[in-house]
């Protein structure tokens, strides 16, 4: 059983809203927004920038920031764009952007699609919502203003807002699909120049709020091809290979200045048979990903992993599924180290809260294993660059909640160690002293 089964991956109950007007909140460092007609934000001409951010690098397995080498912890809210649509809700995205802050977190992953359905982005291939662009815009605006960097990932493999599903059903609909194949989005010519139409499209877009395009913007950390791509008709993995080689050559032809990462989930393939023993169990090498190979690309600058031991296993113990996440990273950082030269990030990780003999503790036990094979990666200077929770939200959210989702200082044994990871982690990069909330977040953290 994998993510896709997750609640979590359902619609959301998006089309109720409880129609409530939250109070803005507001920020001492920044002017607050001039909200107009329902859902339309205009901008204030006194508007702020925000803190000087400068484009997150590269070099050999490692992240750079001004110079410095970059280690982050951070968090998955994938709903921010969707839930700054409306005024009503919009208030949540920047509260939960400011408490990653307050936790000192540096990196948050959302979506940055909505193909088809309610609040679509993108309507139907080329046609696009304005208000919910703006939507996006506020966001990137707002994590800005907050010190957040923003991973925003471009499609879906899974359903839920829209995914590969919605561009074949625009291809079948229009006469034009070759295939109604979910995995015809791989290698359909017509679906292919609607993913590019796409993809520049969104590259190129000017925030209505600071004026810059997103491929300008230093918030944007990175761009994510695909949350967690499968092409299970094909296990050799040669479709997906040339998809991918296609998309992210596409992507740097547009914009240089990010950062580029595939979604993957971590599954070794048939270029590395000796690896499969490291896979949880044999269905995962033939999906049609494959680790070793699709990350080797020239133009994905670092690895993605995701971490879900009790999805891919129901017959272990607790102790177990933690063993097997040391073994499953380890394996992981040493193939970056060694062979990728690249850095690697574990872009999704987390404990389901429905196991049958869950405990809170377990989950504070699974994340310090997580966390501290990132700090003692990151101490040797080696390629484990990062990882991020799955997932955070904030009160009043329910309908956005799954099963591994939580509001973090609901539980302060996770918000405590939160914190502590984010204060050991800056102690490596030397940024406690020039960091004003940091100093004061960490300073009783020794």
């Amino acid at each position: 059983m994998k993510k896709d089964l997750r609640s979590h991956w359902s619609l959301r109950k998006m089309v109720t809203r409880n129609g409530m007007l939250y109070p803005i909140l507001g920020f001492a460092s920044c002017v607050a927004f001039l909200y107009m007609s329902f859902g339309d934000l205009k901008l204030s001409a006194n508007f702020t920038k925000g803190p000087r951010f400068s484009f997150v690098e590269r070099n050999g397995t490692q992240f750079f920031l001004n110079g410095k080498p970059l280690y982050i912890n951070g968090w998955n809210s994938y709903w921010l764009m969707a839930h700054s649509v409306d005024e009503s809700s919009r208030p949540k995205v920047s509260a939960m952007l400011q408490a990653g802050a307050k936790m000192g977190l540096t990196v948050c992953r959302t979506w940055a699609f909505n193909d088809g359905g309610y609040n679509a982005l993108q309507i139907s291939p080329g046609q696009f919502d304005e208000r919910v662009f703006k939507a996006l815009d506020y966001v990137i605006a707002e994590a800005r203003q907050q010190g957040i960097r923003l991973l925003l990932s471009l499609v879906n493999n899974l359903q839920p807002y829209g995914g590969k599903t919605q561009y074949v059903n625009w291809a079948w609909q229009e006469g034009i699909g070759l295939s109604s194949s979910n995995d015809s989005f791989f290698f359909d010519p017509s679906i292919r120049k609607y993913f590019k139409n796409y993809v520049l499209t969104v590259l190129t877009r000017k925030n209505t709020i600071t004026g810059i395009q997103y491929r300008n913007d230093p918030t944007i950390f990175a761009w994510e091809l695909i949350n967690e791509p499968r092409c299970m008709t094909d296990p050799s993995g040669d479709t997906l290979q040339d998809w991918l080689e296609e998309m992210s050559a596409f992507i740097k032809s547009i914009d240089k200045n990010h950062l580029l990462t595939i979604g993957l989930e971590g599954f070794y393939g048939p270029s590395s048979p000796k690896k499969a023993t490291v896979n949880p169990e044999q269905w995962a090498s033939a999906l049609g990903a494959d680790f070793m190979r699709n990350s080797n690309i020239t133009n994905v600058d670092f690895a993605s992993v995701h971490i879900y031991p009790d999805q891919w296993f129901h017959g272990l113990g607790f102790e177990e599924k933690r063993n097997y996440v040391s073994k499953w990273m380890h394996s992981h950082i040493e193939d970056c180290d060694k062979e990728l030269k690249k850095p690697v990030m574990f872009t999704e990780y987390g404990l389901s809260d429905q196991n049958k003999d869950f405990q809170l503790s377990q989950r504070e036990q699974l994340y310090r294993t997580i966390q501290d094979i990132i700090y003692k990666s990151a101490k040797k200077k080696g390629s484990g660059a990062g990882a991020l929770v799955w997932q955070f939200f904030v009160e009043g959210m329910q309908e956005y909640s799954d099963d591994f989702g939580m509001v973090p200082w609901q539980s302060p044994p996770i918000y405590k160690l939160t914190i502590e990871h984010s204060c050991k982690l800056a102690r490596i990069q030397g940024l406690i002293q020039e960091n004003g909330n940091l100093k004061q977040l960490c300073s009783k953290r020794k």
